[in-house]
């Protein structure tokens, strides 16, 4: 381990149509439970709870003593994607996980805003997981979800989780210095890309600019102390340089921990389960599992 700007750098080993609210236990499993939610501004949401797997530690405790993930995934992803359902698979092996379309993806209503009003959608997630009795909640996003926790939990102190993950996430917004994030500047702002988006993939995204411009993921990080937060990504990030990370460990300091992945791309398509299971065993201590 070496030190990073702020906090602790590891430079770890290689390793639509919406239906109406409904609660079903249709999906396999006989305790995951699928329903809408609706947040704070009126948009309905789906969500997907499943419980720890068997394999987790102490089945006997109580609920409200298990962790539970709540899982931000990113941009263009939804509940049923393969991918998203892999990270909650490995992550149900240290305590339950909620999962959720943001708005404008999959199943849910309205419109995506790339990371703006998507801290309402979060915030009805983590309502639900406490509804549920888990009394220790951890935030995990990817990417866009990455950006929303970090945003989430210095905006809704009222929900202060018991700990934050962000994986692969922009510190800044507007960055168009890779090829991929000027084609996802093109399908964002242009007519003919929020086509491509609808129909290419699943992702319904709203016309509008942001006004006012939201919070920047760097401008948040302060505001979660002194929340654990933990800030990954990887040396072969696409999409982000390792100047993103670094800034949200400088503005984090003590209370922030960064891990540098070598090899690692972007996301949740490059985060390999050997990772995801030291990331739960950190969110477990960094709950006081």
């Amino acid at each position: 381990m070496s030190s990073g700007p702020a906090g602790h750098v590891a430079r770890s080993t290689p390793s639509s149509t919406v239906r109406p609210p409904l609660e079903t236990n249709r999906v396999s499993g006989p305790a995951r439970k699928r329903t809408f939610l609706h947040t704070a501004d009126g948009v309905m949401i789906e969500a997907v709870y499943e419980p720890a797997a068997a394999a987790f530690p102490d089945t006997s405790r109580p609920a409200a003593g298990h962790l539970v993930f709540v899982m931000a995934h990113g941009f263009t992803g939804d509940v049923s994607r393969p991918h998203v359902r892999r990270i909650a698979r490995a992550l149900a092996r240290h305590g339950a996980v909620v999962t959720f379309s943001f708005r404008g993806h999959g199943a849910s209503g309205g419109r995506s805003t790339v990371g703006d009003r998507e801290v309402l959608d979060l915030a009805a997630a983590v309502d639900w997981a406490r509804g549920l009795g888990h009394a220790r909640v951890v935030t995990i996003g990817f990417s866009m979800g990455g950006s929303v926790v970090l945003r989430h939990a210095a905006l809704h102190r009222e929900q202060e989780p018991a700990a934050v993950v962000s994986v692969s996430a922009p510190a800044r917004w507007y960055y168009r210095g890779t090829a991929p994030m000027r084609r996802l500047h093109w399908l964002v702002t242009r007519p003919a890309g929020r086509v491509v988006g609808r129909y290419g993939f699943r992702t319904r995204i709203h016309h509008r600019d942001w006004d006012p411009v939201p919070l920047s993921p760097v401008e948040a990080v302060p505001r979660i102390a002194p929340t654990p937060l933990l800030v990954v990504h990887g040396d072969r990030d696409g999409y982000f340089p390792l100047d993103h990370p670094y800034m949200l460990a400088a503005a984090a300091g003590e209370h922030g921990e960064l891990w540098i992945e070598p090899g690692m791309g972007h996301a949740e398509h490059a985060t390999d389960e050997a990772l995801l299971a030291r990331i739960g065993d950190w969110a477990a201590g960094a709950a006081g599992i």
